[in-house]
């Protein structure tokens, strides 16, 4: 069964890359602008300001909190809802993807081929190898992190420790 198309509208940046929703409204990276905008649900920018880095990639919010993963410095900013960086740090590694828990922030490191479970100051709890090649883009559902692997060009569903609950196969494959 495929998705069906609910709603689209056009990005106001042609590179976006990250994007993470805060209960109201869509928040968006650019790299190549590198800012981070915030949309309605309509695509209307309802204000922007400059990533603190300057190749922001991958973002998710807390709830309080905006955190950012920035391609080039290699470094995962935790920010205010007006750009202001509350802190930063570097990985263990470098750094793909980005998904919060509620207590965690979990990362993709496509050079490791690992996943990392750090504290928020940046501290490795725990890691496990990605079941896929080129770990990408992370979410978290409340209970499962979902991971995309571009090198087996699959979606994976992983409990906490790292098992595979299931995959399938990336809807634009085909």
């Amino acid at each position: 069964m495929a998705g069906e198309i609910v709603k689209s509208f056009a990005s106001p940046t042609t590179g976006p890359r990250g994007l993470t929703f805060d209960g109201k409204y869509l928040w968006l990276c650019s790299n190549d602008s590198d800012l981070i905008y915030q949309l309605d649900l309509n695509g209307t920018v309802k204000k922007s300001f400059a990533s603190p880095g300057a190749n922001p990639y991958h973002l998710d919010f807390d709830g309080k909190s905006l955190w950012l993963r920035d391609y080039t410095a290699l470094k995962i900013y935790q920010l205010d809802l007006n750009g202001a960086v509350k802190k930063s740090f570097t990985p263990v590694s470098g750094n793909t993807g980005i998904a919060l828990d509620g207590k965690f922030l979990w990362h993709s490191d496509t050079a490791a081929v690992c996943i990392y479970q750090l504290d928020l100051n940046g501290t490795v709890k725990k890691s496990f190898a990605s079941p896929g090649t080129y770990p990408r883009g992370l979410a978290f559902d409340d209970k499962y992190l979902w991971l995309c692997a571009s090198g087996t060009d699959l979606i994976y569903q992983l409990d906490l420790n790292g098992a595979v609950k299931k995959s399938f196969a990336s809807p634009g494959l085909a």
